[in-house]
């Protein structure tokens, strides 16, 4: 199992991304997570924040958009697109709004069987770094979980896609205008004893099917 989870874009770990591809080229690019905002929004986004295609195009990777929203109740279609590609990269926004996507879509159970034959990588940054974990427990200090764009299911996706045995906190003490929510989230997880990665921006877990995590140290706080 191959994974690449960023706190803010590609972050700084470029060089580990290319070798966790092996040559591979091309990456669906998923934004579920913004599906809850306008066009306007999302392309404002992309000039101002992140532009996830172009990201990728620097490093040489050609990704093509996947919209999840296309395969709800069609899970054995997105298998047959995630088949054209190395690598699904999954961007920020709303984790809840992500998660009902990948159910919907039969996400969940087409991703792992994938990674567990080693046939893709899975890499994203914020909420798609944060539901790679094994629920999205504290991460309601951050997104909101009751945003429910049109199409989706109401009921709120409370677990992740399992495919790490910790939670991921994004933007800790970053220059992020979260920086502040994610403090609150790594207070929560704390106060509950729960396992985490607090990470800020730049900073990427990378995981191979080895099962060696690279990461600073995990962070407690009082």
């Amino acid at each position: 199992m191959r994974l690449y989870l960023s706190s803010n874009g590609i972050g700084d770990r470029a060089g580990s991304l290319l070798a966790l591809l092996g040559g591979g080229k091309r990456a669906a690019v998923i934004e579920n997570a913004q599906d809850h905002i306008s066009t306007a929004a999302r392309e404002l986004f992309r000039r101002e924040a992140c532009d996830p295609v172009a990201e990728l195009a620097s490093l040489g990777i050609a990704g093509t958009p996947l919209d999840l929203r296309d395969h709800f109740g069609d899970p054995a279609g997105l298998r047959a697109r995630l088949n054209q590609f190395d690598l699904a990269w999954v961007t920020g926004g709303n984790a809840f709004v992500l998660r009902r996507a990948m159910k919907q879509s039969g996400f969940d159970d087409v991703i792992a069987g994938m990674l567990d034959n080693d046939e893709i990588a899975y890499g994203g940054f914020s909420a798609g770094a944060v539901v790679a974990g094994p629920d999205l427990e504290g991460i309601h200090l951050m997104d909101d979980p009751d945003e429910v764009p049109p199409g989706y299911d109401r009921e709120v996706a409370w677990d992740g896609l399992g495919l790490i045995d910790h939670a991921i906190v994004p933007h800790y003490r970053s220059p992020h205008p979260e920086s502040a929510a994610a403090e609150r989230a790594v207070r929560h997880l704390c106060a509950r004893g729960l396992r985490y990665r607090a990470l800020r921006d730049g900073e990427v877990v990378v995981w191979t099917e080895t099962r060696r995590v690279s990461v600073v140290p995990q962070l407690r706080i009082a």
